[in-house]
């Protein structure tokens, strides 16, 4: 009886083993790739001047613009120097002129950019986007969205509300493998964010498996526990 037992505990060691080693070995990877990395520089605030308070003054009133019109949400944003209000999640307004907006166009975005991102990395081009997939580096935010391209070797870009103008973020190399890293770590393989998918619940409780029945295989092996036992 006990050489099947050890038989077999050592037969489902061996084989959880083989089914969560390759997990295990990206779990630690990535997370040794996580811990040695500033996340600073992997949000790319490296890339960014300085935040400045921007004064605003000569605004006109927004119940003057509307006329009335009930206001659910309201913000200030700016292109280049120009504030607008942003109303209701739907339209901009000049904040001092109080003109509509149609949209914000991809000269529009480039200012944007150039406002925030540092002078030294020159702007290639700007394209506009309307939908991305589940694993795209924009997903997530806003659409549609202007896509500003540098020339500059870590591929760095730059992404721009089409409909408010709100700067969402900047995209670059060592993003991208950090991105990539975070996949295999939170296994889902879809989306990539999810961290209460079903893959991931079941490989956890599989490595606890594989960790108890190390521990079991040893006390069952061990000569030592089985001497303490023989002499209890």
């Amino acid at each position: 009886m006990k050489k099947n037992k050890k038989y077999y505990i050592r037969r489902t060691h061996r084989v959880l083993g083989v089914l969560i080693g390759i997990q295990f070995l990206f779990w630690t990877i990535s997370g040794l790739y996580f811990s040695w990395t500033d996340i600073d520089e992997i949000h790319g605030d490296h890339f960014l001047k300085e935040k400045k308070r921007i004064e605003s003054t000569g605004l006109i009133s927004i119940s003057e613009i509307l006329n009335g019109a009930p206001v659910e949400s309201l913000s200030l944003n700016h292109i280049g120097e120009v504030p607008y209000y942003w109303v209701n999640d739907k339209q901009l307004y000049n904040a001092i002129t109080g003109e509509a907006k149609e949209e914000v166009t991809r000269d529009d975005a480039i200012e944007i950019v150039r406002s925030l991102v540092k002078e030294e990395y020159l702007i290639r081009d700007a394209q506009l986007i309307t939908g991305v997939g589940k694993q795209h580096e924009y997903r997530g935010k806003p659409l549609p969205a202007w896509v500003v391209s540098f020339e500059e070797p870590e591929h760095l870009l730059a992404y721009v509300s089409a409909e408010d103008g709100s700067f969402q973020r900047v995209r670059h190399r060592e993003w991208r493998w950090f991105d990539f890293l975070w996949m295999f770590h939170t296994m889902d393989y879809e989306g990539r964010d999810d961290f209460n998918n079903f893959l991931l619940r079941a490989f956890s409780l599989f490595g606890l498996l594989t960790v108890m029945s190390g521990f079991t295989l040893y006390f069952v092996t061990s000569n030592r526990v089985s001497k303490l036992f023989i002499r209890k």
